[in-house]
């Protein structure tokens, strides 16, 4: 089968199209063929070989397949021939593996799909998984405003679809008139700019003078700063991700000089919910009923074959996607 080995940290070149054997499914195991493959900036860390998670390399990275179980290993009798199902490698040992024609995977850790939920689809299942667990982030305090940067990014679409399901309104930045466009359909009521130093203000204005009670901030650096000089009394930033590196100042003075807002912060990580099976499976169960139900729709989708992983690399080292990107064998 053809597979995408990485042998080597660096930039998109790394990434080889390989013959590597056709995996067997061993005792309690099915063998999923993939029909879309999705690709994810946790994928861009571990090519760079930055992932805290980093699985030993060569490896096969990717960290979400849809496809059909195709066989099946002794034992294995949940899942049918034939069947569609959601592998994530979030329910794996290694973080990757999926991006490959097939993978071999403990039964227990795939997830079946409906048919009205389509392939290309699916693959955006991991980010409103982690959307939902973002929106948990404050507690449970009435949340009736968030911003989201990066709001036609994968994980900015499906925030925004799931804040909008629990009747919030949205407010969002997006880099380019098309993303800006597209962020619109998705469910943004407003969009600010992406000056730093007016978004408190813009975002004061657009909620009555209170600020927005989440701003989930995926860069870090001043954006950081900024998402938290924007809340509302008792409102909490979520830091997600440093793209643009650490906080550009001192957060706790920075808390401090606001305290007559009691403000929060928290930094999150799915990998809270590495040791807590039952919590994350419900998560991504939610997430598969959103979709099913159509009360969230997946994000557009960047098709690619397989051979075109570099390209697929090279957007998202550009921050020039659409919504999710998706390889197809």
């Amino acid at each position: 089968m053809r597979a995408i080995v990485l042998a080597t940290p660096g930039g998109p070149e790394v990434l080889r199209v390989t013959e590597v054997p056709t995996p067997q499914p061993g005792p309690g195991e099915v063998r999923v063929r993939a029909e879309a493959i999705g690709v994810g900036r946790p994928d861009v860390l571990v090519r760079k070989g930055m992932y805290k998670w980093m699985p030993a390399l060569p490896a096969i990275p990717g960290s979400e397949m849809v496809g059909i179980v195709d066989a099946r290993g002794e034992g294995a009798q949940v899942f049918s021939i034939g069947q569609r199902v959601l592998v994530s490698a979030r329910e794996l040992a290694v973080r990757g593996g999926c991006y490959a024609e097939f993978i071999c995977v403990p039964e227990a850790a795939v997830f079946s799909l409906p048919m009205n939920v389509a392939a290309i689809d699916a693959v955006s299942l991991p980010n409103f998984q982690l959307a939902l667990a973002l929106m948990r982030c404050n507690g449970g305090m009435p949340v009736s405003s968030v911003f989201v940067p990066g709001a036609a990014g994968g994980v900015g679409s499906a925030l925004t679809q799931v804040a909008r399901s629990r009747g919030a309104q949205v407010i969002g930045s997006a880099s380019t008139p098309q993303k800006q466009a597209y962020a619109r359909a998705n469910g943004v009521s407003h969009l600010v700019g992406r000056d730093l130093e007016n978004l408190p203000h813009a975002l004061k204005e657009l909620t009555g003078g209170r600020g927005v009670d989440l701003a989930f901030d995926h860069l870090g650096g001043s954006s950081l700063i900024a998402c938290l000089r924007s809340l509302a009394p008792m409102g909490m930033a979520v830091s997600y991700n440093v793209v643009t590196g650490p906080p550009s100042t001192d957060v706790f003075a920075e808390m401090r000089s606001l305290l007559g807002r009691s403000l929060a912060l928290r930094t999150f990580s799915m990998h809270t919910f590495d040791e807590v099976r039952e919590d994350r499976r419900a998560l991504m169960l939610e997430a598969i009923d959103l979709l099913a139900s159509r009360a969230c729709t997946a994000p557009p989708a960047h098709v690619l074959s397989l051979d075109s992983i570099r390209e697929a690399h090279e957007l998202l080292d550009a921050g020039a996607s659409l919504g999710k990107i998706v390889l197809v064998p």
